[in-house]
C-alpha cells in the first residue's frame, strides 16, 4: 500500500521519527512546522492522511482539523490527531473537530501502522466513489451527486455479550440513534444481513467466543461488506486493536467507556456511512442514465450493443431461439416539421410507452436512435416473433396518439423487420443487418407491415 502523509508538528525531532517510520514502511511523507504551513499543503497536494500534532503555536491542531474539515477541498482527508493530552474531554474534542483518530505519545509502532493502513483504506474506497459520483455533475445530475446533507437518525447494532454494558452503551447512544441489542453473535450476523444498519458495535467481552470472527463474517458478506464495525475492547490489548484493524474493523474504543467518546466515534461512523451511501446510490444513478434513453426511459443503444453478446452466447449454449425485431415509425419527418419537436417529442415517448406494454416480461425492448427501436425475444422461433411483432404493429395503428404540444391527435403507423439468430457461426451485426434490411422492405413495400429477414 503506498500513500502520501503529511506529518505536521511544530517539534523538528518528532517530525523526523515519525517520517523514519513512515517511509520505512513506503509512505511519502511530506511535512509541515505550523498549521498554516499544514493547510497551505493540502489545499496545493493530494494528501491520503495527516498526521497532526495537538500543541503547537498559533494555530493548534483542533483549530488546523475543523478548517480542513471546513473546507470542501480537503473534508475527505483523514485526521489522526498525535498528542501528549490523554483525557476523555480532549478526545472528545479532536473528535467533534472532525478527527478519525487519537494516538497518544510516544507513539506504538503497531497501533500507528495499523491506524494508517486502516484509514488510508478508507479513503481510498471513498475517493473511488467521489470520482464515479463527479461522472453525475459531469452530465448535469447535480442533484445525485449532492452529499452535503444535514445529519440523519442512525441505526446501530450492538452486540454485547453482558447485559450491564448493554444497557450503558444504549443509553448513551440513544439521544443519535436507534440501537439494537443482541447477545448471540451468530444471531447478530444474521441480523445484520438481513437489517439495514448504520454501524454495528461489536464488544469484545464474550468469555467463550472471539468477537474479531465475527468482525471478519461482517467483511465477507457482501450485505454487511461496507457497514462500519466499532469494537470495544480492553486497555493494553494492543496485539487485537491491530488484528482488528487488519481485518476491516473502522475504528475502536477503549475500556472504560467514556459515553461522550462513544457518541463521537459513532457519529462520525454514521455520518461517513451515509455520505458513501449517498455516493454509491449516484453512482448507481449515473450507470442507470448511462444506458438508458431519457427521453422514452427504454434501454438505450449503448446496453443493447452490450447485451446482445451474452444473449447470443447463452442462446447459442443453449441451443434455443433468439429473435430480433427493428421497429421504426413511419413517417415520423413530417411529425416533426409539420407539428414541431416537441411533438415529435411526444410521439416518441408514447410509442416507446406502447413497445413497453406490448412486449413480452422476458423481451429487451430498446430505443435503438432516432424514431427506431429494437426489440429482442428470447427463446422466440420466428413464427412467434412475427405474431409479437404484428401484436406491436397493431397497438400503434390502433388508437391516435394524443400530443398536448400541439393539440391535436395523430394517427401513427409502424414498420417492422424481424430476423432469428442462425444457429453456427452468426455474429451481432450480421444478425442486426438481416433484421434491418427486412424493415427496409417493409418500408418499401408499403409501410405499416411486418417482413421477416429469410432465415
Amino acid at each position: 500500500m503506498t500513500a502520501r502523509i503529511l506529518v505536521v508538528d511544530d517539534v523538528p525531532a518528532n517530525v523526523k521519527l515519525l517520517e523514519a517510520r513512515l517511509v520505512a514502511e513506503y509512505f511519502d511523507v511530506l511535512t509541515a512546522g505550523d498549521g498554516h504551513a499544514a493547510l497551505a499543503t493540502c489545499e496545493k497536494t493530494p494528501v491520503d492522511l495527516v498526521l497532526l500534532d495537538i500543541m503547537m503555536p498559533g494555530m493548534d491542531g483542533f483549530e488546523v482539523c475543523e478548517r480542513l474539515k471546513a473546507n470542501s477541498r480537503t473534508a475527505h482527508i483523514p485526521v489522526v490527531m498525535i498528542t501528549a493530552l490523554d483525557q476523555p474531554s480532549d478526545r472528545v474534542r479532536g473528535l467533534k473537530a472532525g478527527a478519525d483518530d487519537f494516538l497518544t505519545k510516544p507513539v506504538n509502532d503497531l497501533q500507528l501502522m495499523s491506524r494508517v493502513k486502516s484509514l488510508v483504506r478508507l479513503k481510498n474506497v471513498s475517493d473511488e466513489l467521489r470520482l464515479r459520483a463527479q461522472t453525475a455533475q459531469t452530465i448535469g445530475l447535480q442533484e445525485l451527486a449532492r452529499v452535503d446533507r444535514p445529519d440523519e437518525p442512525g441505526s446501530v447494532l450492538l452486540v454485547d455479550g453482558r447485559a450491564s454494558s448493554q444497557e450503558r452503551l444504549t443509553r448513551a447512544l440513544k439521544p443519535i440513534a436507534d440501537v439494537a441489542v443482541i447477545s448471540d453473535p451468530q444471531a447478530a450476523l444474521f441480523e445484520a444481513a438481513e437489517s439495514s444498519f448504520d454501524l454495528i458495535i461489536v464488544n469484545a467481552n464474550f468469555d467463550d467466543y472471539d468477537p474479531l470472527r465475527l468482525c471478519s463474517q461482517l467483511r465477507s458478506l457482501e450485505r454487511t461488506r461496507f457497514i462500519p464495525i466499532l469494537l470495544v475492547t480492553e486497555q493494553g490489548n494492543d496485539e487485537r486493536i491491530v488484528r482488528a484493524l487488519e481485518l476491516g474493523v473502522t475504528d475502536y474504543i477503549m475500556r472504560p467507556v467514556d459515553p461522550n467518546e462513544l457518541v463521537a466515534r459513532s457519529l462520525t461512523q454514521i455520518r461517513r456511512k451515509h455520505c458513501n451511501d449517498r455516493l454509491r446510490a449516484s453512482v448507481q444513478q449515473t450507470i442507470e442514465l448511462a444506458v438508458t434513453d431519457d427521453l422514452t426511459g427504454l434501454h438505450n443503444r449503448r446496453y443493447l450493443e452490450n447485451h446482445l453478446k451474452l444473449l447470443i452466447d447463452r442462446a447459442t449454449t443453449r441451443g434455443r431461439p433468439l429473435s430480433i425485431c427493428i421497429t421504426d415509425i413511419d413517417r415520423f419527418k413530417r411529425v416533426n416539421d409539420t407539428h414541431g419537436h416537441d411533438a415529435g417529442d411526444d410521439v416518441l415517448r408514447e410509442f416507446a410507452n406502447r413497445v413497453r406494454a406490448t412486449v413480452r416480461g422476458a423481451d429487451l425492448a430498446c430505443r435503438f436512435g432516432g424514431e427506431e427501436f429494437v426489440v429482442v425475444m428470447p427463446d422466440t422461433t420466428p413464427e412467434m416473433a412475427a405474431i409479437v411483432a404484428e401484436r406491436l404493429r397493431l397497438a400503434v395503428e390502433s388508437r391516435g396518439f394524443d400530443i398536448p404540444q400541439a393539440a391535436t391527435v395523430l394517427n401513427v403507423t409502424a414498420s417492422l423487420g424481424i430476423a432469428t439468430l442462425r444457429p453456427h457461426g452468426d455474429t451481432a451485426e450480421a444478425w442486426l443487418k438481416r433484421a434491418d434490411m427486412a424493415l427496409y422492405q417493409a418500408k418499401n413495400g408499403g409501410r405499416n407491415r411486418v417482413v421477416a429477414a429469410a432465415a
